[in-house]
């Protein structure tokens, strides 16, 4: 039977840049200064308590000049999780932003795609372009969690859970997973990197990260059908949009975390 859940975004860092660093394709010349913000999510119901990705820390901050606002993992308190609890994480993939802080959730097991541990410890490494987001700290202790047995690896689409599913979408990364959360108002699509902005998908301009331009624009078109093709279903990885479209929980919380178990405010 399938299970719905509240679902959450904590955003805990952002980056001011150009709009051209956004896109493949040179955007219009109007778009101008173009941020992205960095999230965690969190699906939580009655059975289980469910994490997607774990963020950076202060210290990848400053090495890539990140503005960061809160520790990810501390920051789940906000929702009423604790990270050293937390028995099950999703990675949606190895770069910098999505498996840092990985070490302070002592008691999870994380669920990766084979392709993407595949990609962060073979050749293509080996290309400064390619390794630029990953971390080579975050991968070698990966490594070690898979000797712990704490690494659950998947091979493509699977219902991880009732009402959680992992789905397969490549092109940023070679392993790249988006997430889908059966909530009240229907399948959220947690596109992670997929698509950072929703004007990525929109414009069909393609984030300038990418292994296979067309394994990411085929991608785009996954996320759509796994939308039931309700746009207003997918949540971009990177995109202020998302603080503007959904509500915070509480306001107190907001600027930090919306809800994302509900229709976006432009539905």
């Amino acid at each position: 039977m399938t299970e719905t859940y509240e679902l959450f975004a904590i955003k805990y860092a952002t980056h001011d840049r150009d709009a051209t660093e956004n896109f493949i394709d040179d955007p219009d010349p109007h778009e101008g200064n173009m941020p992205i913000d960095y999230f965690v999510w969190v699906a939580i119901n009655k059975s289980r308590t469910v994490v997607i990705d774990t963020g950076f820390n202060q210290e990848a901050a400053d090495a890539r000049k990140r503005t960061f606002l809160r520790c990810p993992a501390d920051a789940l308190s906000l929702v009423g999780v604790d990270a050293k609890t937390v028995e099950d994480v999703i990675i949606t993939h190895l770069h910098y932003d999505h498996v840092g802080n990985f070490d302070l959730f002592p008691k999870t097991r994380f669920h990766l795609q084979d392709k993407e541990m595949q990609y962060a410890t073979g050749r293509y490494m080996a290309h400064k372009t390619l390794r630029v987001a990953y971390d080579v700290e975050h991968i070698v202790g990966m490594v070690r969690e898979i000797y712990r047995e704490r690494v659950c690896f998947h091979d493509g689409d699977t219902e991880l859970f009732p009402g959680i599913g992992l789905h397969f979408i490549g092109g940023h990364t070679m392993g790249l997973q988006s997430v889908t959360v059966e909530t009240a108002r229907g399948r959220v699509v947690l596109a992670s990197d997929a698509s950072h902005l929703y004007h990525n998908m929109w414009d069909r301009n393609p984030y300038r990260t990418v292994l296979h331009i067309g394994d990411m624009m085929e991608g785009h078109e996954k996320l759509r059908r796994l939308a039931g093709g309700n746009e207003d279903l997918i949540v971009p990885g990177h995109d202020p949009l998302v603080m503007d479209y959904y509500p915070a929980p509480s306001p107190d919380l907001e600027g930090k975390v919306i809800r994302l178990d509900v229709a976006p405010k432009t539905a």
